[in-house]
Order: structure tokens, then C-alpha cells, then sequence
């Protein structure tokens, strides 16, 4: 890739056991007449290919309702070393946007969903109108590993309340396949209006409204249906499958400093009564499942990426042993300005992260990271940082 920016803090060597942390930038502000890139999904295909998607912001960096807005997406097939150029994936028009990519691999036929938004010229998530489609749902589906598309596919009328809501947005990232073969595609919605001014003793302002849910499929993406809203005001989500088959939501709260996390036992129909989850700036998180004690690992284990801050930066990942109880193990991955990231599992059995990186301001890259269980859980010698 022109360009390219990759530094190797710890390299593979020909012995085992070495941590492993490398970063390469996929995507650049300023490039491909884009002012930036912002909102990253991974996934691995069935070939073993890397596609990281993207939204290309063309004027500037404001969410939808601020300007032109692309779908892009890379290919590597180096495990994230080099990518390919750039693909525009989906183009909705002059002045529409495409949004938070939400891709999901079928395994039972190989068959790769992106699901994504779309956006009126003008509209965003809080001035979106019930009954009109300022804001649509799409598919489309690869059957090469992302090498073509399919047409795009209209599924806005079954993803949300047409009538009633104002505005859904996909994830981003965080759609999985249960070990049933559901395909779980993770949502927010906004009902009529996002936000609502509000007090309480020793507090008062804007009351963010979004409930997140699921969006299934039990046909392998012929029909799609929505489950019941989470029981708590959240916003931007994502999905892991437990080892008892129930599916898990680690879900951005509406407010205050702790995300929400929820369980469901019918893989994402209904769900019990919402926890308080990590402590986090309000930010779009990442959550992945890594191994399973019944698939032949040591162990069971999740991962989990967000960032410290203060604000926007520091960007860690976690680990952990009970199914989302608790997390340990917390790793840095950079020590800088950075926001949303995802993760995914990768068949050699490291882990690859997509996220937003600054240097001198946000989202300037969206980096591509590979680690593995030895950065994890390394042995008493110090560890190699990104700073």
C-alpha cells in the first residue's frame, strides 16, 4: 500500500512463545479525496482474508447529516501486514451518507452480510422523522470474500418501528452467528426525538434516549425481524456468544460513566434485566469471543477493547475468564488519542483490532493491530507499548 505506515514492536520470530503486537495504518485522513475516515469494522472471511470497512468522510469529519459519506473497505491477505487499495463499497449519492458498517460472515455457506445505514442528505441520528426514510437499513452480501457485492438491499421497514421510530443505527461491527446459526445484526434506535432535557437532585441536561437491540435472522438473511428494546438507555453495541449459547450485549450507555451489559437466552429475542457494565468514557467498544475450553483451548476466554481516557485515548484490551464477569488483564495498545475499535478472532489464533488513532488531533488513521495470547498473558519481562 502507498505509503503505508507499519511499525513492529514485537515481531513474530521463528520461536514460539514471543509477544506479539504490530500496527499498520489502513486508513488515512487526507487520502483518496477523503477528509477522513472514521467509524472501523474487522472481519475475517472464510479464505482467511482481512476486510477492514470504514465510512469515508469526504468534507469533513461530522457524523451523518454533516456531509458526503462513503462505505470503503480494504482487502489484506497477510493477516493485516499490507492492504490492497481502496474499494468504495457503497456510494448512496451526492450528499447522502453510509454508515456504521456492521459486517457478519455465515459459516454455514461461506456467505459475507455488511450491513450498514443510509442517511437522507441533511438527516442524522437526531432530526431523522418516524415515517419517512431520512434513515434506511441495508444489505448486501459477498459470496467471494468481498471480492464483489451484491446489489444493495432495502430491509429499513424490518429493522425498524417505520412508523414511530426516527432513526436506527447499526452496531458498528459486534454482528455475530450463533452456534444455532442465528445471524445477529447489533442496534440502536432513537424513538421520535434522541434526547430530552431532564433533572434530577444535583443534576440536570441532556437525557440520551437510544435503546439498543437485535436485528435476527434464522434463514440465513432471506427474512430479518427485530427483537424487544434493552431495558436501558443505550446506544452503540455489540454482541459475544457465551458458552451456554446464551448471546451477551456490551451496549455504550445513554448516561453516566458505566456501559450496560445484558444477557439473553433466546439469542437476542428478550432480555433479562441490564447490569452495570465497564467504567468508560461513552465510546463504542469492541467485545470478541478469543477461546473455547469445549473447542479444544485451554481455557474460555473474551476480550474486550475501549479506551481510559481522560477522553478520547488510551485505548486497552481486556480479558476475560468468566464470560464477561469480570476483566483482567488489562493490556495497553496505545497510549494516545484513540476511539472506536473492533475486534475479531483470527484463525491462526491471534487477535486483530481496527481502531481510530490520533496524534495530533482525532481520527486522523484507522489502525489496523495484531497481537497474541502471549502479549496477553505474557511471561514476568516487560512489554512493548505503542506511545
Amino acid at each position: 500500500m502507498k505509503k503505508q505506515f507499519l511499525l513492529i514492536l514485537a515481531a513474530v520470530c521463528c520461536r514460539g512463545g514471543d509477544p506479539l503486537l504490530t500496527h499498520t495504518d489502513v486508513f488515512r485522513g487526507g487520502e483518496n479525496g477523503y477528509n477522513s475516515y472514521r467509524i472501523p469494522a474487522l472481519v475475517e472471511t472464510a479464505d482467511g482474508s482481512l476486510l477492514a470497512f470504514a465510512e469515508a468522510r469526504k468534507e469533513n469529519q461530522g457524523d451523518p447529516g454533516n456531509g458526503d459519506i462513503d462505505l470503503v473497505m480494504k482487502r489484506s491477505q497477510d493477516r493485516g501486514a499490507t492492504w490492497s487499495a481502496m474499494v468504495v463499497v457503497d456510494d448512496p449519492g451526492e450528499k447522502w451518507s453510509a454508515s456504521n458498517p456492521t459486517p457478519v460472515l455465515d459459516r454455514s455457506n461461506g456467505r459475507l452480510w455488511i450491513a450498514y445505514n443510509r442517511w437522507r442528505p441533511g438527516k442524522g441520528t437526531f432530526d431523522s422523522r418516524p415515517g419517512t426514510d431520512d434513515n434506511q437499513t441495508w444489505l448486501r452480501f459477498s459470496d467471494d470474500n468481498g471480492r464483489t457485492w451484491s446489489q444493495p438491499r432495502d430491509i429499513t421497514r424490518d429493522a425498524r418501528d417505520f412508523e414511530n421510530w426516527g432513526a436506527i443505527f447499526l452496531g458498528p461491527g459486534g454482528a455475530i452467528q450463533t452456534r444455532s446459526g442465528r445471524l445477529l445484526l447489533p442496534s440502536s434506535r432513537c424513538p421520535e426525538s434522541c434526547s430530552a432535557m431532564a433533572a434530577v437532585p444535583g443534576w440536570q441536561g441532556s437525557l440520551y434516549l437510544m435503546q439498543a437491540y437485535a436485528i435476527y435472522s434464522d434463514d440465513h438473511g432471506a427474512t430479518w425481524k427485530r427483537g424487544e428494546l434493552l431495558p436501558a438507555l443505550t446506544d452503540e453495541n455489540q454482541f459475544v456468544e457465551l458458552t451456554d449459547g446464551a448471546v451477551m450485549v456490551d451496549a455504550r450507555q445513554g448516561n453516566g460513566d458505566r456501559r450496560w451489559i445484558a444477557v439473553s437466552q433466546d439469542g437476542g429475542t428478550h432480555w433479562q434485566r441490564p447490569q452495570p457494565g465497564q467504567l468508560v468514557s461513552p465510546v463504542a467498544t469492541s467485545i470478541e469471543r478469543y477461546t473455547l475450553k469445549s473447542a479444544g483451548a485451554d481455557r474460555d476466554r473474551l476480550l474486550w477493547t475501549g479506551i481510559l481516557g481522560p477522553g478520547r485515548k488510551h485505548l486497552v484490551v481486556r480479558v476475560s475468564y468468566d464470560e464477561g464477569q469480570t476483566w483482567t488483564n488489562e493490556r495497553t495498545i496505545y497510549g494516545g488519542l484513540a476511539a472506536y475499535s473492533d475486534l475479531a478472532a483470527l484463525q491462526d489464533g491471534t487477535v486483530g483490532l481496527l481502531w481510530e488513532r490520533g496524534v495530533s488531533a482525532l481520527s486522523q488513521y484507522i489502525t489496523f493491530t495484531r497481537f497474541n495470547r502471549e502479549f496477553l498473558e505474557p511471561p514476568a519481562s516487560a512489554l512493548p507499548e505503542f506511545h
